[in-house]
């Protein structure tokens, strides 16, 4: 068991460990320019997309938990559909996000605080990236569906090359034609495409067959649309109120003024650090919980989501080790505003508490994942959100303003974890029977 998580895992963890190596090359770009203006603007404008293209991040999730289903229980044909329905959401909802762009900007940027400097920069990348919409939302249905397939690898390679693309057209253009934060999101929209047409290629090069089995025919589409959408929507639910606490948080960091939302910005990529490793495991709970679903091999089972914690602890020890010894180091990474650095050290502590409160978080979410159990993972997310984000730093901030910001992110990822332990029980049993 511990050789099939590894085998899932690690591509993963690869893969991932080049995504926050992309947040961490646009908090550097951006930090390296004349005014602090330009960090919180990509920020701003980052989380604006978290809503965009975070907020389908649902057809990746319930693909690879519903694919994996389907490959546990040899249902070729049903194998086409999945993607195929994936593929047609994504398509229908990437065109509309380009249609509805304007007022969805004119949306985003009244509900979010920030300063008029940094709006207008942050309007400037929104209006750019906005076109990787439809490869984004894309990518994400292949990703979902070849980890589905219990295949790793091709996400890997897919998702290093977007990312190393992403990184390199950003520092030409950033540097070498001056183009600031339109040239890290102009790197994006490149990057992206590129990874489309990877992605179409590596299927016909080993799925060819899945193409064949597409139809045009509404009958077969819809048979098992209903308990995608159901998943989907649940997922989706989730999402969107993950999203809207890290919104929030960068909302809220900004309405402080300029340098907390820079100093909350860069201290927020520990987080995206430990997060995306530890999404290696979390991802190999999807594939491997919704394979032994879909053979009904329970014991199995149960003895992956045991493993898969025991790997998730080790880890949250190895970064909290890591975090207080090199703390202060990283932030000399992010930016060379002195400002930003004195006043981010007296934050770094909260980071320190990071992993050991939220790897249970990441790993029970494959494993839901895996179960197709969206509704609890809805549920457990709408708590801790409203309970333990909302509602502490709303009486805390007034009383010690961004450490309550800090606090409530904590308590927020500390909370799902335990509500998902306690659900986990009573939803396979549900399963089983």
């Amino acid at each position: 068991m511990n050789r099939q998580i590894v085998r899932l895992a690690l591509p993963n963890i690869f893969t991932n460990l080049t995504v926050p190596l992309l947040g961490m090359t646009d908090m550097f770009l951006m930090g390296h320019q004349e005014s602090v203006h330009f960090m919180g603007a990509v920020a701003l404008g980052s989380v604006i997309f978290n809503f965009v293209f975070w907020g389908f991040a649902f057809l990746r999730m319930s693909m690879s938990g519903v694919a994996a289903q389907t490959y546990g229980r040899n249902d070729r044909f049903e194998m086409a559909m999945v993607l195929e329905r994936g593929l047609l959401i994504a398509l229908i909802g990437s065109s509309l996000l380009l249609i509805l762009q304007k007022p969805l900007a004119e949306f985003s940027f009244w509900l979010l605080e920030g300063s008029p400097e940094v709006k207008e920069i942050s309007r400037q990348y929104f209006f750019i990236r906005i076109w990787a919409a439809p490869a984004s939302i894309a990518l994400m249905v292949f990703y979902g569906w070849f980890l589905g397939m219990q295949n790793a690898i091709y996400p890997m390679i897919i998702a290093v090359t977007v990312n190393l693309i992403n990184i390199a057209i950003s520092f030409i253009l950033v540097f070498h034609f001056n183009l600031k934060a339109e040239g890290v999101a102009l790197g994006s929209v490149i990057a992206e495409y590129t990874g489309l047409v990877l992605s179409i290629g590596f299927f016909f090069k080993k799925y060819k067959w899945v193409a064949a089995s597409f139809t045009t025919q509404l009958a077969p589409l819809l048979s098992q649309l209903r308990h995608f959408l159901n998943v989907s929507l649940d997922i989706f639910v989730r999402t969107l109120c993950v999203i809207a606490v890290f919104t929030f948080f960068t909302s809220r960091s900004a309405g402080i003024d300029d340098v907390t939302l820079a100093i909350n910005s860069a201290l927020l990529q520990y987080l995206f650090l430990f997060s995306y490793f530890l999404d290696g495991f979390a991802y190999a709970g999807e594939a491997l919980v919704g394979k032994f679903v879909g053979a009904k091999d329970y014991i199995n089972l149960k003895i992956s989501v045991n493993k898969l914690l025991v790997w998730g602890a080790g880890f949250a020890a190895l970064f909290t080790s890591v975090y207080f010894l090199l703390g202060d180091e990283l932030l000399y990474f992010f930016t060379k505003q002195e400002t930003v650095i004195s006043q981010g050290a007296d934050y770094l502590f909260w980071i320190i508490l990071v992993p050991f409160a939220s790897f249970g978080t990441f790993i029970w979410d494959g494993v839901f994942i895996g179960l197709t159990a969206a509704k609890a993972m809805r549920n457990a997310v709408i708590i801790s959100a409203v309970f333990f984000y909302f509602l502490p730093l709303y009486l805390l901030f007034p009383v010690i303003g961004n450490h309550a910001i800090w606090l409530a992110m904590i308590l927020f990822m500390l909370c799902r974890s335990v509500l998902l332990m306690w659900m986990y029980p009573k939803v396979l049993k549900r399963i089983v029977s």
